[in-house]
């Protein structure tokens, strides 16, 4: 018999006014956890559903979308009466551009509203950013190549959510909503500090200098070996007949398919993997 779907956030109502991807990635998350979310899009649309329509699809499924034209005074209105009954209100906008339309402090018109706002630097919230500006300086970038992995949205979008549950607890204490920022900047440092502390990157130990946790070609592709614990590493090196070195593991693996690569590591309980291409399908 299958246990009930936990649903933590039941009751939790939502309003999101976030478009592109880490608003819509975190209210997703919450609307998976229980809250009802009403997602408001303006009369343009989310750009999210021209860039990856799949994708939006996907995210909003279990929300309800109200498009609102929120410069105008009688769709202000209504987005009012939508915040009236929240518990939280989500935004990516600039700062100015949340104040001109009056919610930079909502909780003072809605006193048990709590914002999270999404912007780019914590410090400089005014300057404008994307994903891709903000991995650049912190160390996640491999020029020319572009990144696979929006690793601030997504990171950031995680942020948002932890930062909304925080947000929820403190009300639950306190009876009263606050205003809570998540810069996306931020999200990209800590990402970086894999790279910045040596861990991941060009020749760190887990960046291609031990044998046991690295990417290697075999007969039809490449597979991934992440034997970084002892009794990991030692059963690869039982497994494949290799002494432990980079050359030797491509000599082992070189002549064996994925799958038969595959076949042996289930067999001996190791973390190998063939490498397979995301085509989006």
């Amino acid at each position: 018999m299958e246990e009930p779907t936990l649903r933590p956030l039941a009751g939790v109502e939502v309003v999101s006014l976030a478009v592109n991807l880490p608003g819509p990635l975190a209210a997703a998350r919450l609307a998976e956890l229980g809250a009802q979310v009403i997602k408001v899009e303006p009369p343009t649309g989310d750009p999210l559903a021209a860039a990856a329509p799949q994708w939006y699809e996907h995210l909003v499924a279990s929300q309800q979308v109200v498009t609102l034209d929120v410069k105008q005074d009688a769709d202000r209105a209504k987005l009012d009466e939508l915040l009236a009954t929240a518990d939280l209100l989500i935004t990516s906008m600039r700062p100015s551009a949340l104040a001109r339309l009056g919610l930079a402090q909502p909780q003072q018109r809605f006193p048990e509203l709590s914002l999270i706002e999404i912007i780019g630097h914590a410090d400089e919230p005014e300057v404008p950013g994307h994903d891709l500006n903000y991995q650049a300086v912190h160390g996640t970038l491999t020029p020319p190549h572009m990144p696979k992995v929006p690793i601030a949205d997504m990171l950031g979008a995680e942020r948002a959510v932890s930062t909304a549950l925080a947000a929820l607890v403190r009300r639950a204490t306190t009876g009263a909503g606050q205003p809570y920022r998540v810069a996306l900047e931020e999200a990209a440092a800590r990402a970086g500090d894999a790279v910045r502390y040596r861990l991941m990157g060009d020749g760190a130990v887990l960046g291609g200098a031990f044998p046991g946790y690295g990417i290697y070609e075999c007969a039809d592709g490449h597979v991934a070996l992440g034997a970084v614990e002892p009794h990991f590493f030692l059963g690869a090196l039982a497994a494949f007949g290799a002494d432990g070195t980079h050359e030797a593991f491509r000599k082992a693996f070189a002549d064996q398919t994925i799958a038969e690569l595959e076949i042996i590591a289930a067999r001996e309980d190791l973390p190998l993997n063939g490498i397979r291409r995301n085509n989006g399908e």
